[in-house]
């Protein structure tokens, strides 16, 4: 009974070398479940192990029992390793100045030897209130920070890099070329860019170069006047013009004609438009992304694409990895659309088997995102058993080989810590608990690691 009462109980860790206090401590305290140490080595080990919310910790520790040096150097050391821990210092009734110095290094309180039990008790029940609370606000906060970035997830460096870019470029006019294959999320960074940007509250008008007929696309991108042509009962805007203040989002522009191509270049130039049939220049204010999959230096070459436009739509050029080279992000996106899908399809499933993880990790993702979406959905409604199998996703876990990997051991060594990281926190869907179980160390030791690693 008193194993169980213990696992319930709330944690303190007690570091004090004087066995005496340490027994009369523990009795006092007999309403949490107290974890001893007697040294900064062993006191680093529990913590480690077991991430309690409150230390008592004695500045008088050993080899310095007498002096306060490594009392201060345990507490600074504790805070590294979890910032989130209360620390109550324990000093003697004429060392104010420790106390006062370790209350700026950031322990939470302190109290004097020989102790009173109901104050040490009322100074411990604030310390676990405050860590309550502070844990409900960061989970509140992470809950409710604000996503620019809406529909993109990732934790792929390089894709957090395009992030910081579009996040820089947005509040400038600059004209934006995203390159990319197709279903790498082009236009979800558009739409980032557009409400990141100061004309967030007009118009995002959205048009595929490659889905309308040529013969249709320039009067759907520049309007027509009444009679223009066969058919055109009367004035229609165009979609540029129906931009106008917002953000007009080109996509495939590669695939637009050698004649629009001139057409619009001189739109790009002048910030003017005239409508199919009509006489009179209509200037337009708006904010141009073009976004293509093609090769648009090859195509240049080849004569398909104009040199000049190429040049006015990439004032900024972003390149968007494709999902195969994205660290992690396979995992990480196949738990949320999973989330996602459950919920649309009514389906009780409780996460992949490890076979099904290891044959998404392990799939070439030609379709990229849009591929794998559609493959999770698919799943989802094929699935019969409590979890997501190798079966329902009909895919097979494809062998590939490393190229170009470098000899260098310490470069080694943290290219796969650094790996091993994202492809934990990723199957384990951002669980830092579970991530470091994955992985066999303790939490600590995993925040450590992602600070090292520049990882969120």
């Amino acid at each position: 009974m008193n194993d169980k009462a213990n696992d319930k109980a709330p944690r303190i860790l007690l570091v004090e070398d004087d066995i005496g206090l340490q027994k009369q401590i523990k009795w006092s305290l007999d309403e949490y479940e107290i974890l001893i140490s007697g040294d900064r080595e062993s006191a680093l080990a529990q913590l480690r192990r077991f991430e309690p919310a409150v230390v008592l910790l004695d500045l008088g520790l050993p080899p310095d029992p007498d002096g306060a040096t490594e009392g201060l150097a345990t507490l600074q050391q504790i805070l590294q390793l979890c910032p989130t821990a209360k620390i109550i210092v324990v000093t003697g009734n004429q060392d104010r100045g420790n106390a006062i110095q370790a209350i700026s290094l950031g322990a939470f309180d302190f109290y004097h030897k020989p102790f009173e039990e109901q104050i040490l008790k009322l100074v411990i029940a604030r310390a676990f209130r405050v860590y309550e609370l502070e844990q409900e606000n960061r989970a509140l906060m992470q809950r409710t920070r604000s996503e620019p970035l809406q529909g993109l997830i990732t934790s792929d460096p390089q894709m957090l890099q395009v992030c910081r870019t579009i996040e820089k470029v947005a509040p400038s006019d600059a004209s934006v070329l995203l390159l990319g294959e197709s279903g790498t999320g082009k236009e979800v960074l558009a739409r980032g860019l557009h409400e990141l940007s100061p004309r967030v509250k007009e118009r995002f008008v959205a048009i595929n170069c490659a889905a309308i007929p040529d013969n249709l696309l320039e009067s759907e991108l520049f309007g027509y006047e009444k009679g223009a042509f066969t058919g055109a009962s009367k004035q229609t805007v165009g979609k540029i013009e129906y931009a106008n203040r917002g953000t007009l989002f080109l996509d495939e522009i590669g695939d637009l004609p050698m004649p629009l191509q001139a057409k619009l270049l001189r739109f790009l130039q002048e910030r003017v438009i005239e409508r199919l049939g009509g006489r009179g220049e209509i200037p337009v204010d708006v904010r141009v992304v073009a976004a293509t999959h093609q090769n648009l230096a090859e195509r240049i070459k080849s004569g398909q694409f104009r040199e000049d436009l190429f040049y006015r739509l990439s004032e900024i050029s972003v390149h968007i990895p494709p999902l195969r080279e994205r660290q992690g992000d396979c995992s990480l996106l196949a738990h949320a659309f999973l989330e996602r899908m459950v919920q649309t399809q009514g389906r009780p499933l409780r996460g992949f088997a490890p076979e099904a993880l290891q044959a998404i990790e392990s799939h070439r993702w030609p379709g990229n995102v849009r591929e794998m979406e559609n493959t999770i959905k698919r799943a989802v409604i094929m699935s019969d058993g409590p979890k997501v199998s190798v079966g329902d996703l009909g895919l097979a876990p494809q062998k590939g080989g490393a190229e170009n990997e470098p000899l260098n051991l310490r470069q080694v060594r943290d290219e796969a810590e650094r790996g091993a990281v994202i492809k934990a926190m990723a199957r384990c869907n951002g669980s830092v608990a579970q991530a470091a179980e994955l992985l066999g160390v303790s939490r600590p030791t995993l925040y450590d690691l992602m600070n090292r690693f520049g990882l969120k």
